[in-house]
């Protein structure tokens, strides 16, 4: 799998900021990237040391659409959360 493909963006959340000021960021990933590819992806885009990184599936809700209201679903979304050794990571870089 392609580096560039891994990392879809980050979450930015609430929750996700505050998990930050301990070193863990949340990232949605591609649905079909392991552990070991995340991690690889994070080390060369952001050059930091990654400790661990735990995987959790947000299951898509079926919402409402069209003139008619027809349900639609939503695909499901793959979300990492990667603690860092050492260092942090720029979310948002300054010009």
């Amino acid at each position: 799998m392609q580096i560039n493909t891994i990392l879809i963006s980050p979450v930015l959340t609430e929750k996700a900021t505050q998990m930050a000021q301990n070193n863990v960021y949340a990232f949605t990933v591609a649905a079909r990237a392991n552990k070991n590819q995340i991690a690889a992806a994070v080390e060369l885009l952001y050059k930091v040391k990654v400790a661990e990184v735990k995987i959790t599936i947000r299951k898509g809700k079926i919402k409402k659409a069209g003139k008619r209201m027809y349900p639609v679903p939503q695909a499901n979304r793959k979300i990492a959360y990667i603690s860092v050794k050492e260092g942090t990571i720029n979310l948002f870089p300054k010009a």
